[in-house]
């Protein structure tokens, strides 16, 4: 009987350890995800003012203010859902395009080519911005362009970007191995998190893998330096080998690497060194900038 009890006591507070455990995570992953949004300042406001006033309830003894608290609790859960509908939605959009949850199957030869002309782009220092459709539609931004729904080539993607092209602003989608549409009109990134060297071009790109679980190249047109967004994160710097390579994982293998939201547009997370620069006139810079 005594065994029994002791036994039951401590499975009791073992249910406890793991609910404490479970809820610290979960806050902690919760507040890392919504420190850089622009709902921060209103979740940490409600929240003061919300512990405020059932402190002093408590404190005090108030038991009108109380009752009050407990009968707005539910219609502040609905108020939540309501304000936060953008970044709730961007993290439900996050989970379902996962790489356990993704479908998505990409031909290795489309890869390359993409590689092969994100290449040649830098060359030629020809501004880019290009957006990979795994999982998650984004006909959205498709219908703010040109359609195109021509099979996708080097050649084509050059010519799209050329910066005599009426085609060359805005950005290029491509969906199952064909171009879908060109001079699209991304999202602009509002993070707050943000290094401000970032241009225009680069804040679609992050702006866009914010909405969606597309993968966004950018090339920039000052330095033809070339830089990957995805899963609300930038990699910058990449050489156009270690793009391949990385682009490959990313679409074909759905390689993610994580990285603090600090360090987005900050640093590359694969910055290799370079031993002749992309364009023989210009001279290697130690820090890129990537204003476009």
């Amino acid at each position: 009987m005594i065994f029994e009890q002791i036994l039951e006591r401590w499975f009791d507070s073992w249910r406890g350890v793991v609910e404490i455990l479970l809820l610290s995570v979960g806050i902690y992953y919760g507040y890392l995800y919504f420190r850089g949004t622009r709902g921060a300042k209103v979740l940490t406001g409600l929240a003061i003012v919300f512990l405020t006033l059932t402190l002093i309830s408590q404190l005090l003894n108030l038991t009108v203010i109380g009752w009050i608290i407990r009968s707005f609790s539910v219609f502040l859960a609905v108020a939540l859902v309501v304000i936060f509908q953008p970044e709730l939605r961007r993290g439900l959009a996050e989970l379902g395009g996962h790489p356990i949850f993704s479908l998505t199957s990409e031909k290795r030869e489309t890869v390359q080519d993409i590689a092969e002309a994100v290449s040649q782009l830098a060359n030629k220092q020809f501004g880019a911005l290009i957006a990979l459709e795994r999982d998650t539609s984004i006909r959205v931004y498709e219908e703010t362009g040109v359609e195109l729904d021509a099979v996708f080539s080097i050649e084509l993607l050059l010519t799209l970007f050329h910066p005599k092209s009426a085609l060359h602003d805005g950005g290029v989608i491509v969906r199952n191995g064909r171009i879908a549409a060109a001079a699209c009109i991304f999202p602009v990134s509002q993070r707050e998190t943000l290094d401000r060297s970032l241009g225009l071009r680069h804040r679609a790109g992050l702006g866009l893998t914010e909405e969606s679980d597309a993968i966004a190249v950018i090339v920039s047109e000052e330095t033809g330096a070339i830089s990957i967004c995805h899963r609300r994160r930038i990699e910058r710097n990449f050489t156009p080998e270690s793009f391949r390579k990385r682009i490959s994982e990313l679409m074909l293998q759905g390689t993610y690497e994580e990285t603090d939201s600090e360090e987005l547009g900050r640093k590359g997370d694969l910055a290799a060194p370079r031993d002749n620069p992309l364009v023989p006139h210009q001279k290697e810079r130690s820090n890129d900038t990537l204003t476009v």
